[in-house]
């Protein structure tokens, strides 16, 4: 008898494949400049033979190298195919049918495509009109019967942060509930405060992290999961065989392992922040981002004829958001170094103009 589960069916997605290449692509919180030529060249300089490309990936040494850049042991992390993997298994194995995950919104759309496909009762905390996220709303929403708390730090898109604080007073209530805490830190570097400790010393706290941001490597798709023996024993078995590649862990490794790799990349992305902040303070304009690669920032024309202008008149991507609290539509920006803020300002100044 055929079949088709409803939950696929009534899944929505949007799949966009349109060609990127030659673009300015600052919509997809990438690194626009990609990593340095030199770090790549060492990385797979006399390491790409026949052998490397035929065999199946070998784990073990990378997870190792990671664990000791983490200040831990391979107990404590699992590698994925990016960090959205590890948040599916983490939602696959930590709730029940039906069961009750509370998160904020709007947030990584992954959390509610994967609470959607399977099955999951997702509460949604959503940010007030003056786009601040209260501990106090989070908290209110962790009831008796919840099984899985998801908070980004930073959070995409907002921008937000938790100070160490807050996230304190929703431990005291996940503990007190059973509740399973997963945090998202795929944009940790660019933000230095990390709940890493609590996934290391606690059970039911797991930290996901991406090599697709701050480490430049979103080609590659690498990512990891961190939390306590046990739980990262479970994640693993959802985890199908050779779920990452060999290009991956090898590139990833050198970027660990080559002294300022990532303190330069950091820093040339820092210095582009700096410059597209008070170039925008300069000309008036009101932006949202506390923290992250990305910025809103509130046109003073129309935002979605500046994305189509962009793209079309000056090979830039960026995207609109609607209703971002107080600031309405507004455009979204990838940061990233100096060189294409310039770019980008430059353009965004010619276009939106009253």
């Amino acid at each position: 008898m055929y079949f088709l589960d409803e939950k696929v069916r009534n899944l929505h997605r949007i799949f966009d494949q349109n060609a990127r290449r030659g673009y300015l692509r600052l919509d997809l919180n990438e690194n626009p400049g990609g990593l340095p030529q030199e770090l790549i060249d060492k990385a797979f300089d006399g390491v790409i033979t026949p052998e490397f490309v035929a065999q199946y990936p070998e784990t073990l040494h990378f997870t190792e190298v990671l664990a000791k850049h983490l200040g831990t042991d391979i107990s404590h992390v699992c590698l994925t195919n990016g960090s959205s993997e590890a948040i599916r298994y983490v939602i696959e194995a930590f709730t029940s049918d039906n069961g009750r995950i509370v998160g904020v919104v709007p947030s990584y759309f992954m959390f509610q495509i994967y609470s959607e496909m399977y099955g999951k009762n997702i509460v949604q905390v959503p940010y007030r009109d003056d786009l601040s996220m209260y501990v106090e709303d989070i908290i209110a929403e962790l009831t008796e019967d919840t099984e899985l708390l998801i908070l980004l730090n930073p959070n995409n898109p907002m921008g937000n942060v938790y100070t160490r604080e807050e996230f304190e007073q929703i431990m005291t209530v996940a503990r007190e509930k059973e509740i399973t805490v997963l945090v998202d830190e795929a944009y940790h570097y660019f933000y230095p405060e990390t709940f890493l400790d609590y996934a290391l010393n606690e059970e039911h706290v797991f930290v996901t992290r991406t090599f697709s941001k701050a480490f430049s490597m979103a080609g590659c798709r690498l990512g990891y999961v961190i939390g306590w023996p046990e739980g990262i024993a479970m994640v693993q078995k959802l985890c199908t065989p050779h779920n990452t590649n060999a290009f991956a862990m090898q590139m990833a490794e050198t970027i660990l392992e080559t002294p300022g790799a990532i303190e330069g990349l950091i820093e040339r992305f820092s210095k582009g922040r700096s410059y597209l902040i008070d170039a925008l303070d300069e000309h008036g304009y009101k932006y949202q981002g506390q923290a992250g690669n990305f910025l809103f920032i509130q046109p003073k024309t129309d935002a979605h004829t500046i994305v189509a202008r962009m793209k079309e008149e000056k090979k830039i991507l960026i995207k609109v958001y609607p209703d971002v609290g107080h600031l309405g539509t507004c455009l979204r920006v990838t940061i990233g170094e100096k060189q294409y803020m310039e770019q980008f300002l430059n353009a965004l100044l010619e276009l939106d103009r009253l």
